[in-house]
């Protein structure tokens, strides 16, 4: 372990350094490690997410894995497997969900990686439509669309997700404009490999298409209904965009939040409670003919050398292992200081940030990820939550609240930040809590109603019984958002007890799962996990000592935080129905 005589000086140190890298180096690093391991080719397989841990921590097993490159393909190993009545699930080259979505049953299961289903295969400049495979990553759709005068309105900010992925999750940019701000939203044709019996050879393609309910299920399908093999998009003629960020104190953000996001077609706010400032992004569509060429390369996807992780790392679990509150709130603010002063990663020319706004295409302004596309340099550089280094290791809580309750929510957070001003200080280490606006969704498990999606990233313990600094206040919101303002879990983030009781959330739940049993009858593509996530069977919550420390539960006694560490169950400070961990 690295021993720092003076945590401050050491993370001023490095982030001085940091800035240096993020200014002048050239992105040189080693690109993310397969999810997939095998003991032999291809058989005796473990999987696992691209930040090395499940929620529960357990390690997920596959008898095998397939590595189809056609449509034809994946037929046959659906066909195969489905005849065999074996358990499958699809995983995607980089694994990015958070809960266990691609894990199957057992150890005797079949995965099926689109990996290399990751094919362009039309695009029409007339319908303004483009065709690609499930595994063709979202960097490579914008641009392919971009290089035919065409754009993909609203996607996430991370451009290493797949478009079956994406599909699988929901994920989703910001806007309450125009056709919708997720990815679904802009689907207008599925082709999906699912089981099938004798008569139809065990496997066949289904096509849903624009008009066809079971689109509805289709376009977020939690991956339980088969696998995708080419996904339509509607696509719109390439526009420019303009951005400028504004940093404000955050004593009217309750009030703003309802109106802000009206005001710019791609607004979002980025929240610091412990600092009481929130950063707001006035994001609009301008014409193409407006100068500027600018470029989104943001800070958190950038590489970094893996010295540099280590430090950071081992700093902050000197802070908690000490309960240093006052040196983790010094970085934070350093931190935030520093992702202003870069504007977050914008650049007016791809190289040189002068100044607001900051205009460019559409493609080369939503999302980003240098990280993810890089030579292999052993490891010297990475992304800063590969597993392989001592880097960033954190929980990701992701939950919607609806327009009509967001300012009550953010009101209850303010309550707690000032119970406890230095409570959340952990989180703006962590770049503060994201704010992306949300719309509602045609499809079964969208989202439900227009809502704010808060995303809040925070320190994770590689010891399962160590608490965190100032637990309790974390758990706490987590409760409030998604119990007592019914907010719904992102479906490829978060720990377990988020998605307690979601399915009674989701208004047409009954009607996702008659496509599943209509699409699979067998379960093949279903997990206890995602049985019990739909409501088909138990739950979600795993109830052992200490689990509540790890979000594998609401604690409702003591054994499920750690007495032997001082922690037990405690009413909230606010909402006083959250049971949290606290001293």
């Amino acid at each position: 372990m690295l021993h720092l005589k003076s945590q401050n000086t050491m993370f001023q140190l490095f982030l001085l350094v940091k800035l240096t890298t993020i200014l002048f180096s050239v992105v040189n690093s080693s690109p993310p490690e397969d999810p997939i391991m095998c003991s032999s080719k291809n058989r005796n397989c473990t999987i696992t997410n691209s930040y090395g841990a499940f929620p529960d921590r357990s390690v997920c097993r596959a008898a095998a894995v397939a590595y189809p490159t056609t449509e034809e393909e994946l037929i046959s190993v659906v066909a195969t497997a489905t005849k065999a009545k074996r358990k499958m699930k699809v995983a995607t080259r980089s694994s990015h969900s958070i809960p266990k979505l691609v894990c199957p049953d057992g150890d005797e299961g079949l995965l099926i990686s689109t990996k290399l289903l990751n094919r362009k295969l039309e695009i029409d400049r007339m319908r303004m439509t483009i065709t690609v495979e499930s595994g063709v990553t979202l960097k490579r759709l914008i641009h392919e669309a971009a290089k035919a005068g065409l754009a993909l309105p609203n996607v996430p900010y991370w451009w290493g997700f797949t478009v079956g992925g994406m599909l699988g999750t929901g994920a989703h940019g910001s806007t309450l404009f125009s056709d919708g701000s997720a990815v679904q939203d802009y689907v207008i044709q599925i082709r999906i490999v699912t089981p099938a019996g004798p008569e139809e050879g065990y496997g066949k393609v289904r096509t849903i298409a624009s008009g066809d309910p079971d689109l509805k299920a289709t376009r977020v399908s939690l991956g339980v209904l088969g696998v995708i093999s080419q996904v339509t998009f509607k696509l719109q003629p390439l526009f420019k965009r303009s951005i400028t960020y504004s940093v404000k104190k955050d004593v009217d953000l309750a009030d703003q939040v309802t109106r802000f996001g009206y005001q710019y077609e791609f607004a979002d706010i980025t929240w610091y409670p412990s600092q009481g400032e929130a950063v707001y992004r006035m994001d609009d569509r301008v014409y193409t003919n407006v100068s500027g060429n600018g470029l989104y390369d943001f800070a958190g996807f950038r590489s970094v050398p893996s010295t540099e992780l280590a430090i950071i790392r081992t700093t902050e679990e000197d802070q908690e292992m000490t309960g240093d509150a006052d040196g983790k709130c010094t970085d934070a603010k350093l931190s935030t200081s520093e992702l202003i002063s870069i504007a977050y990663g914008l650049t007016n020319n791809g190289t040189v940030f002068g100044g607001y706004p900051v205009v460019g295409y559409n493609n080369r302004i939503q999302t980003s990820g240098a990280c993810l596309y890089s030579p292999n340099d052993d490891l010297k550089e990475v992304c800063p939550w590969d597993p392989r280094v001592k880097g960033l290791f954190y929980y990701d809580t992701g939950f919607s609240v609806s327009m009509s309750k967001v300012k009550s929510f953010i009101e209850d957070v303010q309550k707690l930040n000032d119970l406890v001003p230095k409570a959340l200080c952990g989180v703006d280490l962590y770049s503060g809590i994201l704010m992306r606006y949300v719309t509602a969704s045609t499809a079964y498990l969208g989202k439900q109603e227009d809502a704010v999606d808060f995303d809040i990233v925070y320190y994770r313990s590689h010891d399962p019984m160590t608490p965190r600094l100032y637990e309790d206040i974390l758990e706490e919101i987590e409760q409030i958002g998604v119990f007592k303002y019914g907010g719904l879990p992102h479906w490829g983030k978060n720990r377990n007890v988020a998605f307690e009781g979601v399915i009674k959330k989701y208004r047409n739940a009954k009607e996702f799962l008659k496509v599943k049993e209509k699409y699979d009858p067998l379960g093949l593509f279903s997990s206890s996990w995602t049985d019990e996530v739909l409501g088909l069977r138990g739950g979600v919550t795993i109830v052992t000592e200490g689990c509540a420390l790890e979000g594998l539960c609401v604690c409702s006694k003591d054994i499920h935080c750690a007495p032997s560490k001082g922690y037990f169950c405690r009413p909230g400070k606010v909402y006083k129905k959250a049971r949290v961990c606290a001293r």
